[in-house]
């Protein structure tokens, strides 16, 4: 019998279980260095300005663990789940939790607010070997920084400025010649609204505005007047789901019908229900820019039947083409099936096997068990996930295929529409941020 999904506060009550030191071998054929769980600690979204998300994005956590790697874990450990909000005492200090309260030996989810605790991860990772590093939200950090050993950071979902470039790469192939930017004072948001400025720029589309406003305001009724004035022809929003629906809403009160694109958090439920389905036949278009999933793969059909048919996920949660279910599920798989072909929960060994068990050569393979047993039978594997070839670049980014999602008047998505990706390629070559690091390589000081 499958347990249905514990999420919420609650999670963060969960108790640790002591890692016993003790040298044995593994299916692998290399040591390992412990036995007992393994310590999994999500950075977490439940108050602050992606407060609504958080739920959601720690389901998107416990499914692939509690309900597909636990079922034989990797190693002969089984993982156990720890979450801790970062809302209230930011991320740095939730961070510090997971690792010196629960003793993560795997950390979800570095985020936004890497640049204040670089140095203390920097230090860990160079003298403990630990924690791995796979993070859905990581996009803020400039893609130069991580996967590698020596800051094993890998992310699901691509960079922000990926997310930000999309949206003006939309506009463009529908013929856009103005765009107004909106974007809230989140760094990750202003990350991205720099990107799809940047991007309009470079593609020549004239930017008439750019309008920054606080996150967690009650209105923008001012914010969506101004942006009447400018008259756009579409309007590129890099805000939360919940602002982002509430300046809509706004907009069309006041009768104003415009072109809106959006970001990845507009696939949350929390955007519908901000905004209603009225506003959806009113406006010229809304809909959001991010990545698409590969729906003819066996990874998908696994994937996306799991979700449905498992109490407190599809029924709580939305379907399973959100892409934060998707793209986290297989984040986690590809960690796991790391730890297994690596031999090891050392960074040493877990960095390097997530670019192998993710590229060619190998058998191909689809799904967690059936990707383990090739690793346990002494094969090379190419893990061909949901969100894409498995192949991540040297920086730790997820190779992903750029797309738009319309909304239907009933709130529905429609059919993700793919962008070119040599024009993408192109465009975010130009426009992407890099850090600037002494030496070229960590351990080392970068500004960003």
């Amino acid at each position: 019998m499958k347990r249905s999904v514990p999420v919420g506060r609650a999670l963060v009550a969960l108790l640790a279980i002591t890692l016993v030191a003790a040298g044995c071998t593994t299916s692998s054929g290399k040591e390992k260095e412990a036995t007992g769980d393994v310590a999994v600690c999500e950075l977490a979204y439940y108050t602050g300005e992606f407060g609504s998300y958080g739920k959601s994005l720690t389901a998107d956590v416990v499914f692939p663990v509690e309900e597909v790697i636990n079922e034989d874990p990797p190693l002969g450990r089984s993982w156990k789940l720890f979450h801790e909000d970062l809302g209230t005492v930011g991320e740095a200090q939730a961070a510090r939790t997971c690792l010196d309260r629960h003793g993560a030996e795997i950390l979800v989810s570095i985020a936004h607010g890497y640049r204040t605790y670089r140095d203390l991860m920097l230090e860990r990772w160079q003298e403990e070997d630990s924690p791995l590093a796979p993070s859905v939200h990581g996009g803020a950090i400039p893609g130069n920084l991580g996967g590698k050993a020596e800051e094993p950071i890998f992310r699901a979902q691509g960079l922000d400025e990926t997310l930000g470039m999309t949206g003006a790469l939309y506009a463009e192939q529908i013929g856009a010649e103005s765009v107004a930017i909106f974007a809230t004072n989140v760094e990750g948001f202003q990350l991205a609204a720099d990107a799809a400025e940047k991007t309009a720029e470079y593609l020549g589309l004239e930017v008439v505005g750019r309008i920054d406003a606080g996150a967690e305001q009650p209105s923008y009724v001012a914010e969506a007047r101004k942006i009447a004035d400018l008259d756009p022809d579409v309007v590129i929003v890099q805000a939360g789901s919940v602002e982002s629906a509430t300046l809509i809403k706004q907009a069309t009160e006041a009768g104003i019908s415009l072109e809106w694109i959006g970001e990845t958090g507009w696939v949350q439920p929390e955007f519908i229900k901000t905004l209603g389905t009225g506003p959806l036949a009113k406006q010229q278009g809304i809909g959001f820019a991010a990545f698409s999933y590969n729906d003819e793969s066996p990874a998908w059909d696994f994937f996306s039947e799991l979700w449905e048919s498992t109490p407190g996920y599809a029924d709580e949660f939305g379907p399973p083409s959100d892409a934060y279910h998707y793209s986290t599920y297989d984040l986690m798989v590809q960690t796991a099936l790391a730890v297994e072909a690596g031999g090891s929960y050392k960074v040493s060994d877990w960095a390097p096997a997530m670019h192998e068990v993710g590229e060619a050569p190998g058998t191909i393979c689809y799904t967690y068990a059936d990707c383990l047993k090739l690793i346990r039978d002494g094969e090379e594997i190419d893990y061909d996930g949901i969100t894409g070839s498995g192949d991540y670049t040297d920086g730790g980014v997820n190779q992903i295929v750029q797309s738009y999602t319309p909304f239907a008047e009933d709130g529905s998505h429609g059919e993700p529409i793919e962008l070119d990706p040599e024009r993408a390629l192109e465009v975010v070559q130009a426009i992407a941020t890099e850090a600037k690091c002494d030496p070229e390589n960590p351990p080392n000081v970068c500004e960003w």
